[in-house]
């Protein structure tokens, strides 16, 4: 594939078209009863003035088990806690129950309450109950670490919008690398097939045997374009054919990019000829500015993306066969990411949605456009996948 630089006087930019209680304490001395009323084990009494098994509790008020509990009210097991609630039941450690609807201070430990007003464990306001560590807005409940919009949950680091596959501190593979030096080479098969452009001098890509990493590196190399992912020749079929395409990727930059740059999924497709891109990071200020304002804006994958679709013209640098000009469709993140999962399909779908004739299909892959500089990318992910 060859490549040109478009400037657009306008506005001064050049555009590529290329290619996460202790057990309470009590006395067993009898104050207000013995073992049948006041009775130091059990009872209405107790020790201290409550009773260590019954209605009420050890210490002031509560029984060790039953409805009071240690301290001023509420049993270790029953309604009551240690405090002035159950220990276990409805009380809890403090004023609430330890286990129960109570909790540890005012709440119950395990319960309704919690640890000081709330519960620590199990109940509403405990630390695994509602709005406890793993209840509703708690750690693993509803808003919480691994509940919706937690770090696990929906909107989070494991759950819808965020991603359950790709690891973000991902390095590179230590073995197996094989350096490619030219203005133009391609190889490789299935997702793991590479190509390296430049329209200056030779630029660099390092793959890996068997491995969707690779690297990607330029000396003033002009515009340099490296990319791995799938290849379908000149030939390929509907997007639709190839069923749900994804990409997962990680990747690490370093020095500069030139006049532009951009980060992401791109590819070719015919009948008609269309140079499309995904873009997602770039070594410049995100959005990426083509020069053509957006017609809309979509949201996919938890991100907002400029839609743009503009024409160029020029000879050479397409796939379709020596035309002289053609489309160019982007998708364009608002803002940039350097690690996740792009659903491509779902930017086709939305292209087609508004109009937008993809075509025939002819390759999907992660790439890196750099503009002269002397920079490079390291893409330890690299990973572009199809359902069919």
């Amino acid at each position: 594939m060859r490549s040109r630089l478009v400037q657009f006087a306008a506005l001064g930019v050049f555009v590529s078209v290329g290619c996460g209680s202790p057990e309470p304490t009590g006395s067993i001395t009898n104050t207000a009863g013995g073992t049948s009323i006041g009775g130091a084990d059990s009872g209405v009494g107790g020790a201290s003035i409550g009773g260590g098994l019954g209605v009420g509790g050890s210490s002031v008020g509560g029984g060790y088990v039953g409805l009071g509990g240690s301290s001023v009210g509420g049993g270790y097991v029953g309604l009551g806690g240690s405090g002035d609630g159950g220990y276990v039941g409805l009380g809890g450690s403090g004023d609430g129950g330890y286990v129960g609807l109570g909790g540890s201070g005012d709440g119950g430990y395990v319960g309704l309450g919690g640890s000081g007003d709330g519960g620590s464990q199990w109940g509403v306001g405990g630390d695994q109950g509602v709005g406890g560590d793993q209840g509703v807005g708690g750690d693993q409940g509803v808003g919480g670490d691994q509940g919706v919009g937690g770090d696990q949950g929906v909107g989070g680091d494991q759950g819808s919008g965020g991603s359950d596959v790709v690891d973000c501190n991902a390095t590179m593979p230590t073995s197996g690398a094989q350096d490619h030096s030219a203005t133009w080479a391609q190889g490789g098969s299935g997702n793991l097939a590479w190509q390296i452009w430049s329209n200056g001098s030779p630029g660099t890509l390092t793959t890996f045997d068997g491995v969707p990493a690779f690297r990607a590196s330029w000396n003033n190399s002009g515009d340099y374009l490296g990319r791995m992912g799938f290849e379908w020749g000149n030939s390929g079929q509907a997007y639709t054919a190839y069923g749900t395409i994804t990409a997962d990727y990680v990747w690490n930059k370093s020095g500069n990019a030139g006049g532009y740059s951009y980060l992401g999924i791109y590819g070719w497709s015919n009948n008609p000829c269309i140079e499309w891109y995904i873009v997602e990071d770039s070594f410049h200020n995100m959005p990426f500015n083509t020069g053509t304002q957006p017609s809309g804006t979509a949201e996919i994958d938890g991100g907002t993306y400029n839609l743009v679709i503009r024409h160029t013209s020029g000879t050479g640098g397409d796939r379709c066969g020596g035309v002289s000009s053609w489309d160019q469709y982007y998708s364009i993140r608002l803002e940039g990411k350097d690690c996740g999962t792009i659903t491509v399909s779902d930017h086709f779908d939305v292209w087609a949605a508004r109009g937008w004739n993809l075509g025939n299909l002819l390759e999907v892959k992660i790439v890196v456009e750099a503009a002269a500089g002397v920079g490079s990318v390291d893409f330890p992910v690299a990973n572009v996948q199809t359902t069919q």
